[in-house]
């Protein structure tokens, strides 16, 4: 799957609440498509309050969300298939500047026979 180029605006937010990639989880293979969307950050803040922690896991977790609404619409993903999983990720890493794809799919893997006696009780 081709990354398409993050909006401006979820890059600019991500960057201010201290985000350091955004990783988009595509999955798929039985004719239903689905993302999963994942805001990496370090907590590693020393947070004045709990309300302060608490507020800020409310702007990332509303991140996860605008990302997820641009997402849907800037990637067609209808995860049709034969029943097989398999999917793509997608890491906007904003520290390094970069973007990496990556897909994966489970396969069927076949063992040797093993034969043995037949017994009977």
């Amino acid at each position: 799957m081709r990354a398409e180029p993050i909006k401006k605006e979820l890059h600019a937010k991500a960057k201010e609440l201290g985000v350091d990639k955004i990783v988009l989880e595509f999955s798929g293979g039985s004719d239903e498509g689905h993302l999963y969307v994942q805001a990496d950050h370090g907590w590693e803040a020393n947070w004045n309050t709990e309300e302060e922690k608490s507020e800020h896991r409310k702007k990332i977790h509303k991140l996860e969300s605008d990302v997820y609404e641009w997402a849907d619409d800037a990637y067609e993903y209808s995860g049709a298939g034969d029943g097989t999983p398999y999917g793509d990720n997608i890491t906007y890493n904003f520290a390094e500047g970069k973007v990496t794809t990556q897909e994966w799919c489970n396969v069927q893997r076949m063992e040797d026979e093993c034969h043995d006696t037949l017994q009977t009780r």
